[in-house]
């Protein structure tokens, strides 16, 4: 529920925004007046029709994902990406309600404006939006299979980072002497598998290790309704360069060989 709320207040927020910006490119390039030769209301009516396009637009790249950082170049790309197409949006609403255009250096500070603002909005949020949904009980309680170095890495990186996925126990197939990781408690081997899931309820389920229980695990997530994943080391990929695709309609894990920086828009 707490998601759910955070999110609604997400897309909310995002389109007063956009609109605001809107309202305050015009008075910037118009002047703090409105004008008669460039009517307000014709203009922001323009937007405020415009503005939940551009937010799907922004929502099918994914910005609002649950696990998203937003402070990466790749997120503000999108970003720039979806407030070039809402400013393109505001033009044809506009053109073709009234039959006419306005100010092409207004309509490049509203979408560079909208850019910053949204984007740093999003950082801003996303900060909020960790802190809450980490709050005690977490929103989104992770059960870890597996207890090895990149687990271990892995429950210390979503700590640090306040990641809204909480690792809350672990389990390993062999047994381990640590009590803790990083404050998340050790609950034994796999045996007490269906235990944990009852005392915790997991939202999610991170496997780790024990590949031979992989069917077990999966089978498990869907009959709970979990989200299952797998960290990549369980299959011996350790380069941290893989990612997942969509081969013809099949989902593969790919590894490619390192090339220019600008590859990953032509992946």
């Amino acid at each position: 529920m707490r998601y759910r709320l955070l999110l609604i207040f997400w897309l909310l927020s995002d389109i007063l925004i956009f609109i605001g910006i809107y309202a305050l490119a015009y008075f910037l390039r118009v002047g703090w007046i409105f004008s008669s030769d460039f009517p307000f209301d014709r203009f922001i009516f323009a937007v405020v029709l415009a503005a939940p396009f551009w937010l799907l637009v922004l929502a099918t790249t994914r910005a609002f994902a649950l696990t998203r950082d937003q402070r990466d170049a790749r997120n503000g790309a999108y970003i720039a990406y979806a407030c070039l197409v809402g400013t393109a949006l505001v033009v044809l609403t506009y053109y073709f309600t009234y039959t006419a255009f306005f100010s092409r250096l207004l309509l490049i500070l509203a979408w560079a404006m909208s850019t910053v603002a949204i984007w740093l909005w999003h950082v801003l949020f996303d900060f909020i939006k960790r802190s809450v949904l980490r709050q005690n009980p977490p929103a989104f309680p992770v059960l870890i299979v597996g207890l090895t170095r990149e687990s271990k890495a892995l429950i210390e990186e979503l700590n640090r980072k306040h990641s809204p996925l909480t690792p809350v126990a672990i389990l390993d197939g062999h047994g381990a002497k640590e009590l803790e990781v990083d404050g998340v408690p050790v609950r034994g081997k796999l045996n007490k598998l269906e235990e944990v899931v009852e005392e915790f309820k997991p939202t999610h389920l991170i496997q780790c290790a024990n590949l031979e229980q992989t069917l077990n695990l999966l089978s498990l997530c869907r009959n709970r309704k979990m989200h299952y994943m797998l960290l990549p080391s369980v299959l011996g990929i350790v380069e941290r360069d893989e990612r997942v695709e969509s081969l013809e309609g099949h989902p593969v894990t790919v590894v490619s060989p390192s090339g220019r920086r600008l590859s990953w828009f032509f992946r």
